[in-house]
């Protein structure tokens, strides 16, 4: 399938709707919109729906994908500061006091990026790439590769790319099929071997391949990430979206330990 820059926001944004249990053509509206989370097999498959509260946006407005308990808080937040503010402090800071009475708090803030198809090209490194497959991954869950692929959803991790050193494995991007028509991409490369453009080289490699599968694929970054950001932006891709997402307490107090 032959994709164009429109056909790829189209389909992260149907995507997005799926997720959030909106319509498409939200994300494209001046004025922000409130919708109730709830459970979709269309969903990303790491999503755990439905959601507290999950605020989207592409730019526009937000939307707020909520249980019902958390609607009157989230409308009163969104309503009351502009949308950028509306994913940092100290403005956020605000919605934590308020969520905090229901024993919820936020806990995921990310940048979501796109191929741009004006930059994404084949990148050139020092060593030689190859293309894994899902039966090439067996002996790969480990630390070091532990961005590129996911122990607890081995099922969802379909393509990759090597890079080698005399044989030996020294970076690795792979992409997991977390919904129908979107694979996002995880890189890893070692230490010693940094700044040599492999990461690049990998991920646009990757990228190009999703695309000749006839998939889009997407890159997460949280904003402060900035080595993940730099190697989105010369693999190709530019920031589509952003999102923020408020978990119970218990569950961001256990991420903190």
């Amino acid at each position: 399938m032959a994709f164009t820059n429109r056909d790829i926001w189209r389909i992260a944004m149907e995507q997005s709707a799926e997720d959030a249990n909106c319509s498409a053509e939200d994300f494209e509206k001046q004025q922000n919109v409130i919708v109730t989370s709830r459970e979709n097999s269309k969903a990303r498959k790491y999503l755990e729906l439905p959601l507290p509260c999950n605020l989207i946006s592409y730019g526009n407005n937000i939307v707020a994908s909520v249980q019902e308990e958390c609607r009157e808080i989230v409308s009163g937040y969104i309503s009351k500061y502009s949308m950028e503010h509306c994913f940092e402090t100290p403005n956020l800071h605000v919605l934590d006091d308020k969520l905090e009475k229901l024993n919820m708090r936020s806990c995921f803030m990310a940048e979501y990026f796109l191929p741009d198809l004006n930059y994404l090209r084949e990148i050139c490194c020092n060593y030689s790439l190859k293309i894994l497959h899902q039966e090439d991954f067996s002996e790969l869950y480990t630390d070091t590769w532990s961005n590129a692929l996911c122990e607890k959803r081995k099922e969802l991790d379909v393509l990759g790319v090597g890079a080698f050193d005399s044989g030996r494995m020294v970076g690795f991007a792979a992409c997991s099929a977390d919904c129908d028509s979107m694979w996002q991409i995880g890189v890893d490369v070692l230490p010693e071997y940094r700044r040599q453009n492999i990461a690049s080289a990998l991920t646009s490699r990757l990228a190009l391949e999703i695309l000749h599968a006839g998939k889009v694929p997407f890159y997460c970054a949280a904003w402060s990430n900035i080595k993940s950001v730099r190697n989105a932006v010369k693999s190709g891709f530019r920031v589509a979206w952003v999102e923020l997402t408020a978990k119970k307490k218990e569950f961001v107090d256990k991420m903190n330990q």
